[in-house]
């Protein structure tokens, strides 16, 4: 399926339906009195929260969502039917905003959680209603009231613990469906991953929601390569995992570079961005040897002036330590 994450739709809610202007019609009843029923409620548009959803590709088509319109009331005091509301189901994470003003409508990040985002018209009042003592006979009756017409932007921004950062072909793939049951797709060349994955870590019976997010190149804040476009995913979560190939490089200040690259255009999108807890492992060393993944972890931690954790999702060095360390991070963030 394709991920869609933004998408622009308007929402229609149904008119009610007018009251009726009617008159009990009964033998050996005269002057039988008013019996004009109500109008039916318009149909509302409602967003519910769905955690069965992570695209919103199921709105690229229709750009139009309606409610029912309200049943006219009829004779004998019936009333008509409510219009039936329409229920658009979005991912955890979807944000609401109106099209127009750009006020953010609702944050909709709980399971089961509703927005009404157009109430449906009102049904008018049959003139049944109306008669009162001094009143016998109303000859009129409301009419309903019209829906409201609301111009949306839906917005995702998935729902993730931990994410992944790096550039292209750093790992990212291989590593969520080492530590996961997350099967992306895993390739040797550059921007395999096309859109985030999600995949959830188990460790001692607690989970936490771990997103792979496409790999970023230098220039990616001007558009390049892939651009940022899925840089908002990891504006929720608590902290990042850099990866870093340092298999592919010969000096130790290649992995620096590759490093800063990333920051650099993190900071270039929203610079709080950086001010999330952050973990930087080697990843691919079961490519290389004991003395060359001591040079690049050695020369990283002096620079950086923290741990730096070689991994290799081959061969499952450190994978348990790396999920234990994500859990802590999470919880400490």
């Amino acid at each position: 399926m394709k991920f869609i994450d933004e998408v622009d739709i308007t929402a229609v809610s149904g008119h009610g339906g007018s009251g009726c202007v009617g008159w009990r019609r009964e033998k050996y009843v005269p002057r039988g009195g008013p019996d004009g029923g109500n109008g039916g409620q318009g149909g509302s548009v409602i967003f519910v929260a769905d955690e069965n959803y992570n695209t919103l590709m199921h709105f690229r088509g229709q750009k139009v969502f309606r409610g029912e319109d309200g049943i006219k009331g009829a004779g004998s005091c019936m009333d008509g039917a409510a219009g039936a509301n329409c229920i658009l189901r979005v991912p955890v994470g979807t944000l609401l905003f109106n099209r127009e003003t750009g006020a953010l409508l609702a944050d909709l990040s709980v399971h089961g959680q509703e927005y009404l985002a157009a109430e449906g018209g009102r049904g008018g009042l049959g003139n049944a209603f109306f008669q009162t003592s001094t009143n016998r006979a109303p000859h009129f009756a409301q009419k309903g009231e019209p829906g409201v017409e609301i111009p949306m932007r839906l917005e995702l921004k998935l729902l993730a613990d931990i994410a992944l950062i790096g550039l292209p072909n750093a790992g990212k793939s291989t590593m969520i469906s080492t530590i996961s049951a997350a099967r992306p797709k895993i390739a040797d060349y550059p921007f395999t991953t096309l859109e985030p994955n999600l995949g959830v870590v188990e460790v001692d019976d607690k989970t936490i929601v771990v997103a792979d997010i496409p790999g970023l190149i230098e220039g990616a804040a001007e558009g390049k390569g892939l651009g940022i476009a899925f840089l908002k995913h990891i504006e929720r979560t608590s902290a990042l995992v850099h990866l870093i190939d340092c298999s592919m490089f010969l000096e130790e200040y290649e992995v620096m570079e590759a490093y800063a690259t990333i920051r650099d255009e993190l900071e270039k999108y929203d610079s709080k961005l950086l001010e999330k807890r952050e973990i930087v492992c080697l990843t691919k060393i079961d490519a290389m040897t004991e003395e060359e993944i001591e040079k690049f972890r050695s020369f990283m931690e002096e620079n950086l002036d923290r741990k730096v954790l070689p991994v290799s999702s081959v061969s499952g060095r450190n994978i348990d330590m790396l999920k234990r360390l994500m859990f802590k991070t999470k919880s400490e963030a």
